[in-house]
């Protein structure tokens, strides 16, 4: 089988697990602070959040891939066992209360699923339609916060075999009592690896918003680069995408924010190329010597501690430091404590394969 076709494959999989329709219970409204700005001084808050699917596709195409089909079935019944004890409306419950502490003006969100299964034309009682993007909403209204859906942007569709679909869109959410949306702009990028396999096309690209705090305009671009993918090295690939969107996007545009699951460590073309464009990695320039990983964890989410050993979730900022002196703020990592693990149907896990990055910078520029 094929690089592209495993791709093809995975995405299929990831959705078959009968999930309920229904957000569960969030709980009461939480205790909101006062986030006026002290002294006139003019704070941004952006957040980033991979909301992850939910299974470990890796031991299912291994399974298909080898010579032995009577594997299949089991490895396939593991994939939807992990989907069902992820459970998204649980997570979606934590990371509400994430956005709801750290009350970011701006949230970029990628791996935004939506799930449409129905395998009864072969003779499987499978039916559901799950949304993460409204479940999520309905998270965010039952603690009374006033974020909407800027933006999204469709990455890729795959419809495989008949009765089932995954789409992957990324999105963008404003908290409207503290910022204006003047404008929005979704594309996907033009160097993308396109349809890879009968029904499945794999595009990434981006989803940008202006908005207005505190009366100046603030550009905010999300986005979610293509992955390697098994052994194919695609850091070229990256780094046209993250070319085009700083450069041929963005433009000259300031002050600007760049944030997402960008699948490359510091140091990569992708990172230079965006250093070259005139960004900064908040991490690197708040936290030197911290690792801030963000990526893997364990499928299951399950793992009792935090063993996480990759950077490649970033917000960048432009146009926002206060000359010599750079940036000044703070930037931290969100789903690292044992405290931010949550009760799932089955086990305690995390709330995502990735963490989180949530800043607040004081603006500068």
């Amino acid at each position: 089988m094929s690089v592209t076709a495993r791709a093809v494959l995975a995405a299929s999989l990831f959705c078959l697990p009968a999930c309920s329709d229904h957000p569960t219970d969030v709980g009461p409204p939480l205790e909101l602070p006062d986030f006026h700005n002290a002294a006139g001084t003019a704070r941004v808050g952006v957040m980033t959040q991979n909301l992850y699917v939910g299974t470990d596709v890796d031991a299912v195409l291994a399974a298909l891939m080898s010579p032995d089909p009577a594997d299949d079935l089991a490895a396939l019944m593991a994939a939807i066992e992990t989907f069902q004890t992820t459970d998204f409306p649980t997570r979606a419950a934590a990371f509400a209360d994430a956005i709801a502490r750290e009350r970011p003006h701006v949230v970029g969100l990628q791996e935004v699923s939506d799930v449409r299964i129905d395998l009864s034309g072969v003779g499987v009682p499978i039916q559901l339609n799950q949304q993460f993007l409204p479940i999520l909403e309905a998270a965010l209204a039952a603690r009374h916060l006033p974020y909407v859906v800027a933006a999204t942007v469709l990455d890729f569709t795959a419809s495989p075999i008949p009765g089932v679909e995954l789409k992957d869109y990324e999105a963008i959410l404003v908290d409207t009592s503290r910022a204006t949306v003047d404008f929005t702009y979704t594309q996907l990028f033009s160097n993308n690896l396109g349809v890879v396999a009968p029904g499945v096309e794999l595009k990434r690209g981006l989803v940008e918003v202006a908005a207005t705090i505190d009366g100046r305009r603030y550009y905010f671009v999300s986005t979610h680069l293509e992955p390697d993918i098994a052994e194919a090295d695609l850091s070229a690939l990256r780094a046209a995408q993250a070319w085009e969107l700083a450069v041929a996007v963005l433009g000259d545009s300031t002050p600007a924010f760049v944030m997402g699951d960008l699948n490359d460590t510091p140091g990569s073309p992708m990172y230079q190329v965006l250093q070259q464009a005139g960004f900064i990695d908040v991490w690197a320039e708040l936290r030197p010597g911290a690792n801030g990983y963000t990526s893997p964890r364990s499928p299951d989410l399950a793992n009792p501690r935090d063993e996480l050993t990759k950077r490649i979730d970033y917000i960048w900022a432009r146009g926002v430091e206060h000359g010599a002196a750079g940036l000044r703020g703070r930037i931290d990592r969100l789903g690292v404590r044992p405290a931010e693990r949550i009760p799932g149907p089955y086990y305690t896990m995390w709330p995502s394969d990735h963490a989180g990055l949530a800043a607040s910078l004081i603006a500068g520029g």
